[in-house]
């Protein structure tokens, strides 16, 4: 059972009406846009249970595109996201799926393209008080809070990776608060998230790319 503070109910500082809807929402398209490598073109949003139902109410679209855009939860800029989002060039669509029930209340699909082309999707929660979970990284189920720094490597899954991960960051002296490795099935694609209580090296990221089993990776910094 996690715990959950006076904080956790008050919610953070946010542009509302709810941190659930709003701030919640933002903090997950937040995250998306720190994993996307290069400048954003086009956001396409799928909101499944109560985002499908109360997401032009609620702000959840104008959040949600302002997250996506590098707004954070208190960004008075998400209120106009829409016209900011236009100017820069950013097309952006919203779709309600009522079809899906299976799923947490709060979640939403993201699915980003660069200016080079590259597509990257992701599936968010938001668990209240402004609390949010990134549980699909491109069709890989993964677990990961974005409450730490991080560091996340796509990868073969072949031997020696993990050893190769976490001898680059011994050698930064990175102190791993969690480790996870997340795969599709043996030998295919594999997530390792490693998360630490400080910030990240950002040279890692060449360091970790010289292992030829190693095929990206998105440094998240707080």
């Amino acid at each position: 059972m996690s715990f959950i503070s006076v904080f956790d109910v008050i919610g953070p500082n946010m542009v509302g009406p709810s941190s659930s809807h709003t701030a919640g929402a933002c903090a997950i398209a937040y995250l998306a846009q720190k994993m996307n490598n290069g400048v954003l073109k086009k956001a396409d949003f799928t909101l499944y249970g109560s985002f499908a139902k109360t997401y032009q109410g609620h702000g959840t679209d104008h959040a949600l595109l302002g997250g996506i855009m590098g707004f954070a939860t208190d960004d008075i800029r998400i209120r106009d996201s829409f016209v900011i989002a236009r100017k820069q060039g950013i097309s952006f669509s919203f779709t309600p799926n009522d079809q899906e029930t299976e799923l947490h209340p709060n979640t939403v699909d993201i699915r980003m393209e660069n200016e080079d082309g590259r597509i990257m999707t992701l599936r968010g929660e938001s668990l209240g008080g402004g609390k949010v979970r990134i549980v699909r990284i491109n069709q890989v189920e993964v677990d990961f809070t974005g409450e730490y720094n991080a560091v996340i490597i796509i990868q073969q899954d072949r031997p020696g990776v993990a050893a190769h991960i976490t001898r680059c960051l011994g050698d930064h002296q990175v102190n791993i608060a969690f480790m996870r490795i997340f795969r599709e099935s043996k030998g295919e694609t594999a997530y390792t998230i490693v998360e630490s209580d400080e910030r990240l090296p950002d040279d890692i990221t060449a360091e970790l790319m010289v292992n030829p089993h190693v095929h990206d990776v998105m440094l998240i910094q707080k």
